[in-house]
């Protein structure tokens, strides 16, 4: 029977998981609501050089770990709290973001179709982080896009092109720990 999570899988999620712990909080904060974080680059990172499963689990444990109380979101924020706070859409999307994008880099080493693929999973944290926004502030649609996806649109993109370009680099570089 084939395994299908290896210890170096197990090891790529614990490296992807503390990645995001390290770097998340790292944020500037705009006038409105919602930070620039490295969050969403350490996911791209973690789609570009792992499977997806890596992607998925090391998110949600990120998420598991700051619900718990470790600061680990944007600003050194943590608890459940932020969850149900205006920004927690922003990171409950991060799992839907990184199924998306780590199964589309799975399926694909064309870079334009990783690209897409990152786009179309940040579009849909994009959709859930507007709408919770807008639910848990009153704002409009209007004001909710213009503080929570509009600034974070160029930043993104460079995020992806970096995580597409760098990723199968560092894969083949951490690939020699697999045998």
């Amino acid at each position: 029977m084939k395994q299908t999570f290896t210890t170096y899988n197990m090891v790529l999620t614990a490296l992807m998981t503390a990645l995001l712990c390290v770097l998340a909080p790292i944020a500037i904060p705009l006038p409105g609501l919602v930070p620039i974080s490295l969050a969403t680059f350490v996911i791209y990172l973690a789609a570009s050089i792992t499977d997806w499963k890596v992607t998925v689990i090391s998110t949600v444990l990120y998420l598991l770990i700051g619900m718990a109380g470790v600061p680990v979101f944007s600003t050194y924020q943590a608890g459940a709290g932020i969850l149900l706070g205006p920004t927690g859409g922003y990171l409950i999307g991060y799992i839907p973001m990184a199924l998306i994008c780590g199964l589309v880099f799975s399926m694909t080493d064309n870079p334009f179709l990783k690209a897409a693929g990152a786009i179309a999973g940040t579009i849909v944290l994009y959709i859930i982080g507007t709408f919770w926004l807008m639910h848990a502030t009153g704002m409009a649609l209007p004001a909710a896009v213009t503080a929570g996806m509009l600034p974070f649109i160029p930043g993104d993109l460079i995020k992806i092109v970096i995580a597409v370009m760098a990723g199968p680099v560092i894969k083949k570089r951490i690939q020699i720990f697999q045998k």
